[in-house]
């Protein structure tokens, strides 16, 4: 049998993993400024994140959601505590589109209403409704074509406030990233998002915080919609949840009621999934990983406005994106060949940077030398 071949690969194997580095099979190793789309959130192989699953193994690594699982409850408490929510509500899943989708879903439910608000370079999940809000028509089958999302410019407070205006007593949510990753690190304003909460709470609408890449602590916040002081009804989440485990989850505000059916999932808040979400939470509390990431986020943006060559250097914290000069398109790629270094992208001309919360400033020099000495070649 053949992998379906949906992705463009490296030439690369990957064996072993330790803090922001990895090896290959050859024993050469790469700085991980990308963390895998953002999911290595303290990490590689952590020593507490290794103690907390081993643990968990030996002892039952899954039964379904009919009993009570702790860890569940641990995990929500957890969360709710950092995430400063402790009066919201958590459901638990496996990845970002399945938060997303089921957000959605919730808030229709909520509302009694159908249309969704997204907007442009949204990106939000493959999955049926999240892939209907994903601004990227190519990924987009036939099937998930829906008249019930309506895409509006990102960050356009006056076109959302006219959309309002015409449709406000039929949207049942808008669903918006506080920082977009895959659009290419475009970071909402805290004016979008305080209007967003404005029009939300005049109409009834749900205010969902898509934090699947740009949050768990990423921005230097917990959410990146908590730099605009606002309370979002639903925040989304995956990603760095799980430091590589699959686990996803929403956040519901306390307004938002459960019914008994309403939302389902097989594999969602298992014994081992929740040991690795808590292990995770535990060592962004126990290392501040919040405060490192936003000091090494504005160490690292300053370093990247130093470089002349660079343009438009965007982000918040260790969400950090620049547009690619010209004659220096294949920067990602050389990064890679000649310096061991792996970076993200966003097409056609944004690299990426993502990587692990508790990555050092050594680490941070490495890439800004390896930048400069590409950018000085002809």
């Amino acid at each position: 049998m053949k992998l379906f071949d949906v992705y463009p690969l490296n030439d690369i194997t990957i064996l072993k993993g330790q803090g922001s580095y990895i090896w290959d099979n050859n024993g050469n190793r790469y700085l991980d400024m990308y963390g895998g789309h953002a999911v290595i959130s303290i990490g590689h192989t952590h020593p507490h994140y290794v103690q907390r699953i081993t643990e968990q193994l030996h002892n039952i690594g899954f039964y379904s959601n009919s009993i009570k699982i702790p860890g569940q409850q641990i995990l929500a408490d957890l969360l709710g505590k950092i995430a400063g929510k402790e009066d919201y509500q958590l459901f638990l899943c496996n990845s970002g589109a399945e938060a997303n989708e089921n957000a959605m879903k919730l808030a229709s439910f909520h509302t009694g209403r159908k249309k969704i608000i997204a907007f442009s370079k949204s990106f939000h999940g493959r999955t049926s409704l999240a892939v209907a809000a994903t601004d990227t028509p190519s990924i987009v089958a036939p099937v998930n074509q829906t008249d019930n999302i309506h895409f509006l410019p990102f960050n356009d407070t006056d076109a959302l406030e006219a959309f309002f205006a015409e449709h406000g007593k039929e949207i049942a949510a808008v669903i918006t990233e506080g920082i977009q990753g895959v659009g290419g690190i475009n970071v909402a304003t805290d004016q979008f998002l305080r209007t967003i909460r404005t029009l939300c709470d005049e109409h009834g609408s749900v205010y969902i915080a898509d934090s699947v890449q740009c949050g768990y602590g990423r921005s230097g916040k917990f959410f990146s919609h908590d730099h605009a002081y606002v309370n979002a009804d639903i925040y989304t989440m995956a990603k760095g949840m799980g430091n590589g485990f699959p686990i996803g989850g929403i956040a519901i505000a306390p307004h938002i009621k459960p019914k008994h059916g309403m939302l389902g999932t097989t594999f969602g808040g298992n014994h081992l999934a929740c040991a690795a979400a808590i292990a995770v939470l535990e060592v962004i509390e126990n290392e501040k990983l919040l405060s490192h990431a936003a000091a090494i986020g504005s160490y690292l943006m300053a370093e990247l406005n130093a470089i002349p060559e660079l343009s438009n250097v965007r982000g918040r914290g260790l969400m950090t994106g620049f547009d690619l000069p010209e004659g220096h398109k294949d920067l990602r790629k050389r990064l890679l060949a000649n310096h061991r270094i792996f970076t993200g992208e966003a097409k056609p001309d944004v690299i990426r940077l993502l990587p692990a919360l508790n990555i050092q400033q050594v680490d941070v020099d490495l890439l800004i030398k390896a930048i400069k000495t590409e950018l000085v070649k002809n």
